[in-house]
């Protein structure tokens, strides 16, 4: 039986080792590499989804989405929409229900992802939903991954410029690891479901989901 706490505290995730992802990261920036993205990533069952934006630090100033990341256990596949827009072959790769997209908050990521180009999204899963159903009360994906790997994603490159000409590896492993955590909690409740091993903890019944 598998005890898992429904919430996790800050000080506690910050003493946990940091992820890094040792798989293929690929910048896309050209239509045609989308295209040979896409049909590799259609093959999938189930994809990690996630995007970035460049923050903007000056009152009504707000830039329209940068990147969108799709990762499988081993790819990541970082999307420069900046560059690229959102070509059909990617519009039509999230609008087809056959093909589950995870992500988190993504109601948030279709708004962005509206402001490029207007499609009908299908075959996403919020995982903040999937979790929620288990009892585990946490709704961000650092502590979410934290909770049930012990391990701890870096914010560090949340804020950065997302639409430099080139990525740092710093921003690229971020981006990457974003994609790639929701599909593997994805993975792992969905496994921990079927089995029904598992038991959720009141640990920190007063703590703040923050």
């Amino acid at each position: 039986m598998i005890e898992l706490p429904n919430k996790i505290d800050k000080s506690e995730l910050a003493n946990k080792p940091r992820v890094v992802f040792d798989g293929i990261i690929e910048e896309i920036d050209t239509e045609e590499k989308a295209q040979k993205a896409i049909e590799i990533l259609s093959k999938e069952r189930v994809v990690g989804f996630d995007t970035e934006t460049r923050p903007s630090f000056t009152k009504g100033v707000a830039h329209k989405i940068a990147l969108l990341q799709i990762s499988t256990g081993s790819y990541g596949y970082l999307f420069r929409l900046n560059k690229i827009g959102i070509p059909d072959c990617v519009a039509d790769f999230l609008s087809n229900p056959a093909i589950i997209k995870v992500g988190i908050s993504i109601k948030d990521d279709f708004h962005s992802l509206s402001s490029r180009r207007v499609f009908e999204p299908a075959g996403f899963v919020e995982l903040q939903e999937l979790c929620g159903e288990m009892g585990i009360e946490e709704r961000g994906l650092q502590k979410l991954y934290g909770l049930l790997f012990d391990e701890r994603i870096s914010k560090n490159q949340q804020l950065s410029n997302w639409e430099i000409e080139s990525l740092t590896e710093s921003q690229r492993q971020y981006a990457a690891i974003d994609a790639w955590a929701c599909l593997r909690i994805y993975n792992y409740i969905i496994e921990l479901k079927k089995s029904g091993e598992y038991r959720i903890v009141r640990k920190y019944a007063e703590e703040s989901n923050t």
